[in-house]
């Protein structure tokens, strides 16, 4: 393993990484140095960040956090561009598809260190092949209703695939939330601990896996996550259309 960090760790604004002399790379969503905020510019990062990650083979277990109390809970809607208009959704459509087939095909295993509440794309934790939560995370799915667009962009697919259908569908239609310890009962969380246990737990287990062999962690990472790699290929285009189609609906509604 080289001893220089490669360029692409510092290359994105809102996104952290740093990487151990074993290969767990840790990134950490953050907004200058604090809590995340997420941003047209996170939602164009992110899927590049995964490509370079993916194509790193020094990096053997990705463990994704936030920063201080919680994963991630504020978004900047103006800064995704004005979504009612095609060429823009077109964009939205392609780095959204891009994010989340990354995150499922990435031959390495992923921890998601959850470090208090997630109401922004909590799919990207929820993916995770182990999820190790904060006592303090509650999951929600603030921007999609609140805005008032189908959520399509993955999240249905997550949620369906952690919670099950009937869970799924009764939280996204009743703009519902639930907490680590209602999702450690559901399957949905392997761990919860205090906020200050939650990283340092997730880099335990990462270096446990990155000690194992790396062709078996790659493929164990591309085995386990065949079903949910296929739905998303599946499913992420039509739920972006129609996403995008309620999107294009707000340009008609009077405020």
């Amino acid at each position: 393993m080289s001893e220089q960090n490669p360029s692409y760790f510092t290359a994105f604004e809102n996104l952290a990484m740093s990487r151990t002399s074993t290969g767990v790379l840790t990134l950490r969503f953050h907004t200058g140095g604090g809590p995340a905020t997420f941003t047209g510019t996170t939602h164009t990062d992110f899927p590049r960040a995964l490509f370079e990650i993916g194509e790193d083979r020094d990096n053997r277990v990705l463990v994704l956090t936030g920063t201080g109390d919680r994963f991630m809970t504020d978004i900047d809607g103006p800064s995704l561009g004005d979504i009612t208009k095609p060429a823009q959704w077109d964009r939205t459509v392609a780095e959204g598809r891009r994010v989340l087939q990354r995150l499922v095909d990435l031959e390495m295993p992923v921890i998601a260190a959850v470090n208090g509440p997630v109401s922004v794309h909590s799919e990207y934790a929820l993916l995770a092949d182990i999820v190790v939560a904060a006592d303090t995370t509650v999951f929600s799915d603030f921007p999609h209703l609140t805005f008032g667009i189908v959520p399509g962009d993955g999240i249905q697919i997550a949620w369906e695939e952690a919670l099950g259908v009937n869970r799924a569908r009764h939280l996204t239609l009743t703009q519902g939330s639930f907490t680590a310890e209602q999702a450690e009962r559901w399957g949905a969380v392997a761990e919860v601990h205090p906020l200050d246990k939650v990283l340092p737990r997730a880099q335990e287990l990462a270096e446990t896996l990155a000690a194992k062999p790396q062709l078996l962690t790659r493929y164990l990472a591309v085995t386990l996550r065949q079903r949910i790699s296929r739905r998303m290929a599946e499913g992420l285009q039509v739920g972006m259309a129609l996403e995008g189609l309620t999107a294009a609906d707000l340009a008609h509604h009077s405020n």
